[in-house]
């Protein structure tokens, strides 16, 4: 247990004042019983004093209180006992709970995901290490540990149905090691080392369990475990089912970790759309989405197009969110690309698209990777409004079947400015308002580099702006990634567009990386070349201004350059 106090953290020694602020803080906003406190401080028979002794143990954390800058009235004496009072921003059990609550009532699987991350990170360590209390060691920690476990156990779950198994194999490989009879975590592990291609190590850990189960408790595994041995020995493919929950359904999700590789996922009612937290900007594309959208003389055709992590998915989102009481008919979105990048098969697109329903519906088709994915999707949607996020420009499906385009650029700098206040608060931003400002340059003004920083930032209350600013700048490409989740990550996202080119292409935007800093990045390329750049979203043409490389984009093709032959002079000979 510690107090956070601005930059400074004090650990709270052992002590019957610790042990009191412990059960006190296990039962916030609710009137803890003076049995209960007398129990959790003295753990034995307590003392004929111990009532007075209560008393002064309140008194000294009154006093620690003030000395913080923390208001006495946060234990407040009421008849039977003491309440202390905590919210979201004074205790971190609170915080937790409530992002886990909210988590429960996302609007897919990916905001979920990234809520229950975030509550994860409030754990620091062993809960109660520095309380002496045998009682709360013995009931409260162990009770605490199955809250951070189930949601442990979600997260797994919900990267496993995404496809993300070599990104859960860390998380999975402590956990089933610290908790062995707890099978989910086996089953889990297990699953995630086949998929990986890791047959042997798979069987391994299964016959581990298996043996250990046995010798200690003198039972066999579970039916799910046994049901993956099964598979293994079987050669079988396991293609993950979606996550047990409502967040399952096929509704708007913020990117395409919603989408589970080699899965099916069969369409559901639809859900109401939540808004994109903090967004920020757009104003006139989207009231010009949202026109042609739920314009009441047919179905209409949208795309978002643009640079890797610009915002197209969450522009359409938000837009979804604003329009969706337009559409009675619901609200749907598909996921066309997988989180490794690779486009999900017209044939199975097809399968997923929602079949026909009473009143006016809109189709988000969310990271096409051309027109020839969303061509043949487009007469299942006749009925309906369809909003397409690509990369390119998809100038065959606009010109086949009308519609607009919208091209999206960086934000402006006020918006960039709006969208970290959002996120990390506009108190602490306003109080840097220069440093802001020279972190949204450092991310080339861009939405997906903009909302890491604020998870750095987030994770870290003592940082200040000018400090995460000044080390972000110092290798941009290679610091802009939050390691828990891939498509929070510059280089993952942006090496997944440029890996996705032929390699004539791909060398010839590097090309203009390193041409970019000496003036203009196209010249000595053909127009071929620059033309197919910038439809795959990774060139900005300017009529009647000459060719763009986005800030970020350049210092990216500069630094995966510089990476690329690194390694290839540290490799053996």
């Amino acid at each position: 247990m510690s107090i956070a106090h601005g930059p400074e953290t004090v650990v709270l020694k052992p002590s019957k004042p610790t042990s009191l602020l412990a059960a006190l803080l296990l039962h916030p906003n609710t009137v803890v019983s003076t049995t209960y406190l007398l129990r959790a401080v003295w753990d034995e028979e307590p003392p004929a004093t111990a009532r007075a002794a209560l008393q002064t143990c309140v008194l000294r954390l009154r006093r620690l209180f003030a000395k913080y800058g923390i208001s006495a009235t946060t234990i407040e004496a009421v008849p039977g006992g003491y309440r202390m009072h905590c919210d979201t921003e004074t205790l971190d059990l609170v915080q937790f709970r409530a992002l886990a609550a909210r988590a429960g009532s996302a609007g897919g699987p990916g905001e979920e995901l990234y809520r229950l991350r975030e509550a994860l990170t409030l754990w620091q360590g062993q809960p109660l290490a520095n309380v002496a209390s045998r009682m709360l060691q013995d009931d409260a920690v162990p009770a605490l540990e199955q809250e951070r476990l189930r949601v442990l156990e979600r997260v797994c779950d919900l990267e496993l149905a995404a496809g993300n198994c070599h990104q859960v194999l860390v998380d999975l490989y402590e956990s089933a090691r610290r908790h062995p009879v707890r099978e989910r975590f086996t089953e889990q592990l297990v699953e995630a080392l086949y998929r990986t291609g890791r047959q042997a190590e798979a069987l391994a850990e299964y016959r581990t369990v298996r043996d250990r189960l046995r010798d200690e408790l003198g039972i066999d595994p579970g039916p799910g475990l046994r049901r993956l041995e099964l598979a293994i020995l079987r050669a079988e493919e396991l293609a993950p089912a979606p996550p047990e929950s409502a967040h399952a359904a096929v509704a708007v999700a913020a990117g395409p970790a919603a989408l589970p590789a080699g899965a099916s996922v069969p369409a559901r009612p639809p859900r109401a759309v939540p808004p994109v937290p903090a967004f920020a900007g757009r104003d006139a594309d989207r009231r010009a989405m949202a026109a042609r959208l739920t314009a009441g003389d047919g179905p209409r055709l949208v795309v978002v197009s643009g640079a890797p992590g610009i915002g197209k998915s969450a522009l359409a989102r938000q837009t979804a969110h604003e329009v969706q009481e337009a559409f009675p008919g619901g609200v749907f979105t598909l996921q066309l690309a997988r989180p490794d990048g690779t486009p999900v098969a017209v044939e199975e697109a097809a399968r997923l698209m929602p079949e026909p329903a009473p009143g006016r519906r809109l189709i988000v088709l969310d990271g096409a990777a051309g027109a020839w994915q969303v061509l043949p999707l487009l007469p299942v949607a006749e009925d309906a409004a369809v909003l397409v996020t690509s990369r390119r420009q998809l100038a065959a499906v606009v010109a086949t079947h009308g519609g607009a385009v919208h091209r999206l650029d960086v934000l402006r700098s006020a918006e960039a400015y709006a969208l970290l206040a959002g996120l990390v608060g506009a108190e602490r931003i306003a109080a840097e308002p220069a440093a802001t400002r020279e972190l949204a340059r450092v991310c080339g003004h861009f939405p997906l580099a903009l909302r890491i920083a604020a998870g750095r930032l987030l994770t870290r209350p003592g940082l200040s702006v000018a400090d995460c600013a000044a080390w972000l700048a110092e290798d941009p490409p290679a610091r802009l990634a939050l390691a828990e989740d891939a498509g929070l990550s510059v280089p993952e996202v942006l090496g997944q567009a440029l890996d996705a080119l032929t390699p004539a292409l791909r060398e010839a935007f590097l090309r203009l990386g390193e041409r970019a800093e000496a003036g203009d990045p196209a010249a000595g390329e053909s127009e071929s070349v620059l033309e197919q750049l910038v439809e795959a979203g990774l060139l900005e043409d300017g009529p009647p201004g000459p060719y763009r490389l986005h800030d970020l984009l350049r210092i990216y093709a500069r630094w995966r350059v510089r990476t690329h032959e690194a390694a290839a002079t540290a490799a053996p000979r």
